[in-house]
C-alpha cells in the first residue's frame, strides 16, 4: 500500500491554514455557468478517516452523467494532514482527494464533493478549494446547512430555497425527493448556482443524496478497511467517516 504523505509546505496552524484560505479565494470562478447537466462524466469524491491508526481514504468515482453508470474509480490513502478544526476541513482532506483524482485513468468533468463550497464562514469551503487547485469545475452537496438560513422549500423534489448568511445567497437548500428533508447546495468553482442545483437534481434520481456522494462514501469506506487490515489495525470495523459541519 503507497501512502500519500503531507505536501512539501503544507499548513499546520489553523493560522496558517487561514492564511492560505484568504490567498485562494480570490481564484475562485464564479462567472461560468459549468458543463450541462446530464452530459458528460461526472465524479463524487469523499473519504473516511481512521484518526487512531492517523489513515484518510479518500476516493473518486466517475459516473457517465447521462447514464450514472461508473466510467472509472480510484483511491488513495494518506496520512492526516490536519486536525479537526471547523471551517478548515479541506485541509485534512485534499492531499489524499487530489492523489485520488489524479489516478483515475480518465479526465472527471464535474466534481461534486460531499461538502461545501461558498456556504462556509469564509466562503471557502472543500468544494471551492479543490477547484481553484485542479481548476476543474466543483460544485459541493451537503447535508446540513451548518450556520446559515433557510426557509423550508416545497415539499415535492424539485423545490428550493436560497441558503443565506443573512442577506447573502450562498447556497440553495434544494428537495431531491419528496417530502425529504433538504440537501444544501452551493458553488464550488467554475459553475452556477443554478446550474449546480441543476446538476443535483440529474444525481439523485432515486435517494436524498447524489449518486455520485453515494458511490464515493462506500468506496472509501472500503479502501479504509483495507488500509486497516494493512496497518494491523482494526480491519474488521466500521470505517469512521467524518461528519463535520463544515469544511
Amino acid at each position: 500500500m503507497t501512502t500519500v504523505g503531507v505536501p512539501a509546505g503544507w499548513p499546520a496552524t489553523e493560522d496558517e491554514a487561514r492564511a492560505v484560505q484568504d490567498e485562494l479565494r480570490g481564484r475562485v470562478l464564479l462567472d461560468e455557468r459549468g458543463p450541462q447537466p446530464g452530459t458528460g462524466r461526472v465524479t463524487g469524491v469523499d473519504v473516511a478517516y481512521d484518526d487512531e491508526l492517523d489513515l484518510v481514504a479518500a476516493a473518486a468515482v466517475v459516473l457517465d452523467a447521462a447514464t450514472l453508470d461508473v466510467v472509472a474509480e480510484a483511491t488513495a490513502v494518506g496520512r492526516v494532514s490536519f486536525p479537526y478544526v471547523p471551517g478548515l476541513l479541506a485541509f485534512r482532506e485534499i492531499p489524499t482527494v487530489r492523489a485520488a483524482l489524479d489516478r483515475l485513468p480518465c479526465a472527471p468533468g464535474l466534481v461534486v464533493c460531499d461538502g461545501y463550497g461558498l456556504a462556509h464562514p469564509r466562503r471557502f469551503g472543500l468544494a471551492s478549494h479543490l477547484g481553484v487547485l485542479t481548476g476543474l469545475p466543483v460544485v459541493g452537496v451537503a447535508k446540513n446547512p451548518f450556520t446559515f438560513t433557510y426557509d423550508e422549500p416545497g415539499p415535492e423534489r424539485g423545490g428550493s430555497a436560497p441558503l443565506l448568511a443573512g442577506t447573502e445567497e450562498v447556497g440553495r437548500a434544494l428537495r431531491t425527493r419528496d417530502g425529504v428533508r433538504p440537501v444544501f447546495v452551493s458553488v464550488g468553482h467554475r459553475v452556477s448556482l443554478d446550474n449546480a442545483v441543476a446538476h443535483t437534481l440529474a444525481l439523485t434520481p432515486h435517494y436524498r443524496l447524489p449518486e455520485t456522494t453515494r458511490r464515493a462514501d462506500a468506496l472509501c469506506r472500503r479502501a479504509l478497511r483495507e488500509a486497516q487490515s494493512a496497518a494491523g489495525g482494526a480491519g474488521a470495523q466500521e470505517a469512521t467517516i467524518r461528519q463535520a459541519p463544515t469544511s
